[in-house]
């Protein structure tokens, strides 16, 4: 089975002992110097490792006998592999990567890489969630103003008894969870993140943790606070076990929230929704980013909310309409 981000296959051939141990050293820069996290690196090693074992079939033993011509044979046998643009760019931006680090720590004397290219990334809007399907798919998840008590929740063995997805408290997380990734735009592994304290009430903020480690408070509208405090008023007491910890949304044994329990539960969500794109969390925080540039918010407020690094990287998340730019146009134009 081949790794994340790696062309190679299931029977490619080993590294030789010098390329081996080239990929170990970048991989621990990656981890110790760069403060990667387990996952990036697993893809830049194994797009690299991809590239060695490439140039190992032309029958380069080192790096200093790399040339550029060697490099975009790799990327076009990717090509003719079927491998999409974007992958392409992004493992040519792995290999621009690879060879500075080598250059710089003195195990090659030139960057082949240097003036290496890769084909234009194609960039296609998602599916759209709209503002009404939104509304509905949050008033389907919304529970009645008591829930009734499920039978199972007491008697013998009920404390070692999973929560099934009809409990009154699992729908009542549910519905905070579908509020919170709508109404803040975050990310699913940030909305696991969640403990208790990240939560303030007062302010109407969350705080999250995004990538790179980086800290940011999110707004949060009244509907999700309302959802979130009732939440942990009336269910999260009842899925919580003594080695629940601080986590927000807990799963139906009491642990941390997995975020292939959200994904489930966004695509259910959505699925009783006529009409309505089936997405993850994801689509959720595309509508979040969507609506609020609709209701006239601008980019780099937006931006900040997602925590993207880049302004080009929120522009993705915009979705304007042929309609909403006659608008514009007929508003502003003088010749209109």
């Amino acid at each position: 089975m081949t790794t994340a981000g790696s062309s190679a296959t299931a029977t490619a051939e080993p590294l030789s002992a010098e390329f081996a141990t080239l990929v170990e050293d970048y991989a621990r820069h990656l981890r110790l110097q760069r403060e990667l996290s387990v996952h990036t690196v697993r893809a830049y090693t194994g797009d690299v490792t991809g590239l060695l074992r490439h140039l190992q079939r032309l029958g380069l033993t080192s790096l200093d006998a790399v040339t550029i011509r060697a490099l975009r044979s790799w990327l076009a046998r990717e090509q003719t592999r079927g491998q999409a643009r974007s992958t392409l760019q992004r493992r040519s931006a792995a290999v621009r990567v690879f060879f500075t680090w080598a250059q710089t720590s003195g195990r090659v004397a030139t960057n082949p890489a240097a003036g290496l290219r890769s084909p234009r990334k194609e960039r296609s809007l998602p599916p759209h969630l709209g503002q009404t399907e939104a509304a509905a798919m949050l008033d389907a998840a919304r529970p009645g103003p008591d829930p009734e008590p499920d039978p199972r929740a007491s008697g013998p063995g009920a404390a070692d008894r999973p929560a099934t997805p009809h409990d009154p408290a699992v729908v009542l997380r549910d519905l905070a969870l579908l509020e919170v990734l709508y109404a803040t735009g975050v990310r699913v592994a940030e909305l696991c993140g969640l403990d208790l304290d990240d939560v303030d009430t007062e302010r109407r903020l969350v705080r999250v943790i995004g990538k790179g480690d980086k800290e940011r408070s999110v707004p949060v509208g009244l509907p999700a606070l309302r959802a979130v405090e009732r939440y942990l008023a009336d269910g999260r007491p009842a899925l919580a076990v003594p080695t629940s910890g601080p986590a927000v949304f807990l799963g139906e044994r009491g642990r941390r929230m997995d975020p292939r329990v959200v994904r489930r539960v966004v695509h259910a969500a959505l699925g009783r929704v006529e009409g309505a794109p089936d997405l993850g969390p994801h689509g959720l925080r595309h509508a979040m980013a969507t609506h609020l540039l609709e209701g006239g918010a601008d980019l780099r407020s937006v931006q900040e909310m997602l925590g993207h690094a880049s302004l080009a990287t929120t522009q993705i998340y915009t979705h304007v309409t042929d309609e909403r730019l006659r608008e514009a146009f007929a508003r502003a134009h003088p010749r209109a």
